[in-house]
């Protein structure tokens, strides 16, 4: 690495290999911007889990502030990510066509970064193929999850967190529990409070995968329609299948079960 009196904007940012990182497969003037969309997210999901590692930190040092602030950080990567489909829908399917033989087995659904901030997330269960193949994959699945920082967080501000929630085994997939949502209604009885705040922020992060989820859908559909997809999966109707699968049941549950603020006299 150049001492930073010779360091240039070129160096710093490892140009010379970003730029000529990108190969297409053919002469399908279509192609770079199909490689180039799919760095890209292979660029911010490594930040995401840049920034969950932090956030999960701030949340079990009991820093609401800094975890908000983090939070909102990576719910704007989100939406840039969301953001980023309205450029790959600009190829049509007949343009896409043209050079997808060439992908051969490959398929979004390797990508192992992805896989990784569904564990961040809770995911628990993967294709056995997966946590073999995967050492980052199986050292995320056996860690605490985001949702499991949260409830620490919420017990170091003095919520009456089940002592179940806190000692459950973090390998294990979360299910909904009752006496969690109860605790939860009474950090929201303060909706402004910092703690409310903090849940509303893994809302939003949820949200933000669940609408990423959904126009990775029906861009999927609008370019292949019903085709297989290139790894082999059944395209947009395995995607479909992973819509509306909340990380966070507990957040959206108690949405059910909240009571309206008395009219102010």
């Amino acid at each position: 690495m150049a001492d930073a009196d010779a360091m240039t904007y070129g160096s710093y940012l490892r140009l010379d290999r970003l730029l000529t990182s990108q190969e297409p497969r053919t002469g399908s003037h279509d192609e770079l911007l199909f490689v180039i969309i799919h760095q890209v997210y292979e660029l911010w999901f490594k930040q995401i889990l840049h920034e969950a590692e932090l956030f999960q930190r701030r949340l079990e040092d009991g820093n609401s502030g800094g975890a908000l602030h983090t939070a909102r950080r990576i719910n704007k990567i989100l939406k840039t990510v969301v953001g980023q489909l309205d450029v790959l829908e600009t190829m049509t399917p007949r343009q896409f066509a043209s050079f997808r033989g060439e992908l051969g087995t490959s398929s979004g659904f390797q990508s192992e970064q992805f896989r990784e901030i569904e564990a961040v997330m809770g995911r628990r269960e993967f294709p056995a193929s997966d946590l073999r193949d995967d050492e980052r994959l199986r050292v995320a699945v056996a860690r605490p999850s985001l949702f499991d920082s949260l409830l620490h967080y919420l017990a170091g501000k003095g919520h009456p967190v089940p002592a179940e929630a806190l000692e459950r085994d973090t390998r294990s997939p979360w299910r909904p529990d009752p006496a969690v949502q109860k605790m939860l209604l009474g950090v929201y009885a303060d909706e402004r409070g910092p703690e409310a705040q903090v849940c509303e922020s893994l809302v939003d992060l949820d949200e933000g995968v669940q609408e990423w989820r959904y126009r990775h859908v029906k861009m999927v559909e609008r370019t292949i329609g019903a085709k297989v997809g290139t790894g082999g999966s059944a395209g947009a109707d395995y995607l479909r299948s992973t819509l509306f699968s909340p990380a966070f049941p507990d957040l959206w549950e108690v949405r059910s079960q909240t009571e309206g603020a008395p009219d102010e006299g």
